[in-house]
């Protein structure tokens, strides 16, 4: 767990086990407005969200969903990078504000965080409000909807 890559990791072992999901700001100083949003649980290999549990899952979404509205209002947005974007191991979820009005006409609607999809393939996810539902787009690094 010295390895760059392996650093979420390290911290997510800091935490105390009854802890399921906590929060840390983006340390890239390029992304000041950031933060993050991670398991303590580690998945094997590639940290795949769907290694998570579907109840872990909900909850990872749940309260990432909470801290960006109470940051962001109704303009927030919630990323996952795909596996060849990556730069760490550990998963975790990007919250920031929308970046513009970013919409498209492939996306899943859902109506709240139980729902949200696995991203297939080890691919990215953006989720955002719509009105009282979320939209769900998939590609490969939606980070950059998010402002820096």
């Amino acid at each position: 767990m010295k390895q760059r890559v392996c650093s979420l990791c390290a911290v997510a072992e800091e935490r105390p086990a009854y802890m399921s999901v906590f929060f840390l700001k983006d340390s890239n100083p390029t992304k000041p407005n950031r933060m993050l949003a991670l398991p303590r649980a580690h998945g094997p290999g590639e940290h795949l969200l769907s290694s998570l549990s579907a109840e872990t899952r909900a909850e990872l979404w749940s309260a990432a969903i909470a801290r960006a509205q109470q940051a962001w209002g109704n303009d927030w947005g919630i990323a996952i990078n795909g596996v060849k974007n990556r730069t760490q191991c550990h998963m975790h979820l990007h919250i920031g504000k929308l970046q513009g009005n970013y919409e498209d006409e492939k996306f899943t609607v859902v109506s709240g965080p139980e729902e949200i999809p696995v991203p297939p393939d080890g691919n990215g996810t953006l989720v955002h409000p719509a009105g009282n539902k979320l939209h769900v787009h998939f590609e490969e690094a939606p980070e950059i909807w998010l402002m820096p």
